[in-house]
């Protein structure tokens, strides 16, 4: 088995100066096409489940689904990540089906909307870290905040990190990988008007703190997924993600992981759409779930590329969170 802690998948990445996608995840299928696209690309990988996505397969079923991928690609470096942990006790049970990487979002309150302060963001963070590192385990935090609201997740107003804030938050928790709000947003509406990032606090940021950056609501919203999706009886008029030649600034500039959801659900729906509508007589779930699987395999396949993941499986020995445990005493 090749699960890893997330904090090795991300050093490596920055010592090579790639980036690595995180890619959330809900069924066997996305699960499936993300692997098949690690293999074909042979790229290192992060599956990510939010807790509604947890809620969603009653935890266990979607846990065992992350660690059969594991099992089944034992060539590739795999972080199992749980994304917008809300509390110590979400933690807590990402880490007890088996994963090897946890997010706190201290940004916000453990409603998932409501905004918090520095104090809190601070002590709840802390206390994930000192439980997750007795098990070995990765911690990432989220210091700023990010507009928009996906999966339950988000207060709906935008923060922009700041670099002195992000430095001192390191040096008060102790963690792993650092989120930080750079104006990139949850959900497939990310901008209106102009898509502006601040690369200049990005900048500033990596300058002050010596740990992975990461980069949440990256996904590109490509034009071709959104006109496939309202060809086929869908609508969303309006939708606007990140280009892509920004998500390669953001890694030359110090990124190491990049969250991805929307785009994956938009491949995976423009598909099923176009399964519905050319083939109405079709009912058995595999005619449409394959083919939205094979659409999304070759969707994450390109992003690996883009990002520059492809190629570096087997770049370091995988370690395992025994391993992780030593380094962190």
């Amino acid at each position: 088995m090749a699960l890893v802690p997330m904090k090795q998948i991300l050093e490596e990445a920055r010592k090579k100066g790639y980036g690595v996608g995180a890619y959330n995840v809900n069924n066997m299928e996305q699960i499936q096409a993300i692997m098949a696209a690690a293999q074909e690309t042979q790229s290192p990988v992060i599956i990510q489940a939010s807790r509604g996505a947890l809620k969603y397969s009653n935890f266990t079923y979607l846990g065992y689904l992350m660690k059969a991928a594991v099992i089944e690609n034992p060539t590739i470096p795999v972080a199992m990540h749980l994304d917008h942990g809300n509390s110590l006790d979400s933690a807590k049970k990402a880490i007890d089906l088996g994963f090897s990487s946890v997010m706190i979002d201290g940004s916000l309150k453990e409603d998932g909307k409501t905004p918090s302060d520095y104090e809190y963001n601070v002590n709840v963070t802390r206390s994930v870290v000192e439980y997750a590192h007795k098990y070995g385990v990765t911690v990432e935090a989220e210091i700023g905040r990010l507009g928009g609201i996906e999966d339950g997740v988000g207060s709906g107003s935008a923060h922009i990190t700041d670099p002195k804030e992000a430095e001192q938050f390191v040096k008060d928790t102790g963690v792993d990988a650092l989120a930080i709000a750079i104006g990139t947003s949850h959900g497939a509406y990310k901008f209106k008007g102009a898509k502006v990032l601040a690369f200049d606090v990005l900048e500033e940021v990596r300058k002050l703190i010596d740990i992975p950056i990461v980069l949440h609501g990256a996904s590109s919203v490509p034009k071709e997924l959104i006109d496939a999706v309202n060809k086929y009886g869908g609508k969303m008029p309006g939708a606007e993600g990140v280009p892509m030649e920004h998500l390669q600034k953001a890694i030359k500039l110090g990124v190491q992981k990049i969250n991805v959801d929307t785009d994956g659900r938009l491949a995976m729906t423009a598909t099923i759409r176009k399964v519905f509508t050319e083939t109405p007589e079709k009912f058995d779930p595999r005619d449409y779930l394959g083919p939205a699987r094979t659409a999304l395999q070759g969707l994450i396949a390109s992003k690996m590329k883009a990002f520059g993941t492809a190629g570096h499986a087997g770049d370091y020995a995988p370690m395992t969170l025994e391993d992780m445990k030593k380094i962190y005493k």
